[in-house]
């Protein structure tokens, strides 16, 4: 039996012993698991550029209101990720101990978990749209438009979440391509139906809300229907989301880390000069989206790290950990040098403001240096995921944070060292981090093997 048959067949891989032909996987296996996975990442960013330029006709004052409203649904369920990347840690490790019905389970429990806390982010909302959209705009005017189109928005936060989920138990099962559709299938309804509701039908700005919910809507009823599917028990099982709950803590105090370290740098950013802030959101936009191209590697990673766990092969999720870390060192290579050999055209297809062009070296040579050192972090991000050492990575990434990016950053802005500066944290944070993850995986403690980590 091959390789790719152990991945498959989880349950085989009990029945034999740790030898070295189990420690790698087929490169395709982790393109299969890879590729879809950064369609589903790439496909909201995606749907947010047609969303603005739809609302963008309507002036300045509408765009402005979906900036901040969406800025503010996206911080909430940016920090409530943990319902897709711990569902597949928790569902991997069952499937690779061949036990679907339960990984499967895990899912069912994720999306009660979803509606739950969907629930609650909606009645909040409401509550507090008002409040905080006007502390953050300070304008009147932009904080009604950002409140209206936030108020009708926010009732897809359940269907958000639930989203999530669905792609947490997918992952974990190895079922990658079904997403990808489903994420496809309400994104490509709201992009019709967006500018139909925004002109024809008169609803402007809140045309749009209505469009994002109804996206959210298929998209959430999709994976509804597929966990329907699968013939498991559905009933709540409290205990189970207390379990997944105990390890979203630790993902959210994680992305919270990562929110006071982006915040704050665009803050410093913003007090340094008006070119060296949109110089700052430039190459920053390019870091998030090349993000997005390393993340999905670390998806692969999280998926097969937690199978071969699972499986009771140590051995093997030691091998995985090796290539994946290999291809995303290559990866971020590639990468670096890519878009060094673009540095002098791409910056001018984002701006021609002569001031912000010779702002953006500054942060530039940073971005391309840091590919190959964001390339390994984020494939051992995936590796430790997948083992669920949640807890490891949260004390890495609040202590990157503490340790170099919180003090270079706002040092920056005391002694006005500007985006070099500010680019430094962002530098130091990264290595930090590389150094913790290195060290962790190098130890091999994070390999606990069965189909639940204690």
């Amino acid at each position: 039996m091959s390789v790719a048959e152990v991945v498959g067949h989880p349950g085989y891989a009990r029945r034999v012993s740790d030898t070295v032909e189990h420690e790698r996987v087929p490169a395709r296996r982790v393109l299969g698991l890879a590729v879809p996975a950064l369609g589903v990442l790439a496909a909201e960013p995606l749907y947010v550029l047609v969303d603005t330029a739809v609302v963008g006709h309507l002036g300045a004052l509408p765009l402005a209101g979906l900036a901040l409203g969406g800025t503010l649904l996206s911080l909430v369920s940016t920090q409530l990720t943990f319902l897709s990347y711990g569902t597949t840690a928790r569902t991997a490790r069952l499937h690779g101990a061949g036990r679907r019905a339960e990984a499967v389970g895990e899912g069912v429990q994720a999306t009660w978990l979803a509606f739950a806390v969907g629930l609650v982010v909606l009645v909040a909302g409401q509550l507090l749209a008002e409040p905080v959209a006007r502390a953050m705009s300070g304008d009147p005017a932009i904080t009604e438009r950002a409140v209206s189109w936030l108020r009708i928005a926010l009732f897809g936060a359940p269907l958000i979440l639930v989203t999530m989920a669905g792609n947490g138990w997918m992952r974990g099962v190895q079922d990658a391509v079904r997403p990808l559709r489903y994420v496809l299938a309400g994104n490509a309804l709201s992009a019709v139906l967006s500018p139909v509701l925004v002109y024809p039908a008169g609803l402007g700005l809140e045309g749009s809300a209505v469009a994002n919910v109804a996206a959210q809507a298929v998209a959430g009823g999709l994976y509804l229907r597929a966990l329907a599917k699968q013939r498991v028990g559905l009933a709540p099982r409290p205990r189970v989301m207390w379990a997944q709950l105990r390890l979203g803590r630790d993902l959210v105090l994680r992305s919270l880390a990562f929110q006071a370290c982006f915040v704050s740098a665009a803050a410093v950013a913003a007090r340094t000069s008006t070119e060296a802030v949109a110089a700052h959101q430039v190459v920053l936009q390019l870091w998030t989206f090349l993000s997005l191209v390393l993340d999905s590697v670390a998806i692969a990673a999280q998926s097969l790290v937690g199978a071969a766990l699972g499986a009771g092969s140590r051995r093997q999720a030691r091998g995985i950990a090796n290539q994946i870390t290999r291809y995303g060192l290559a990866l971020g290579v590639v990468l670096a040098v890519v878009f060094a050999a673009l540095s002098q055209t791409l910056p001018h297809a984002f701006t021609s403001d002569a001031g912000v062009l010779a702002e953006i070296p500054n942060a530039w040579w940073f971005f391309v240096a840091l590919q190959p050192v964001a390339g390994v972090v984020f494939a051992l991000d995936g590796v430790l995921l997948g083992a669920a050492d949640a807890s490891f990575l949260r004390n890495a990434t609040v202590g990157s944070a503490v340790l170099g990016f919180l003090p270079m950053v706002w040092a920056s802005l005391v002694f006005g060292w500007g985006l070099a500066g500010i680019w430094t944290g962002l530098a130091l944070f990264m290595v930090l981090r590389l150094v913790f993850v290195v060290a962790r995986w190098r130890s091999g403690h994070w390999a606990v093997v069965g189909a639940v980590r204690a």
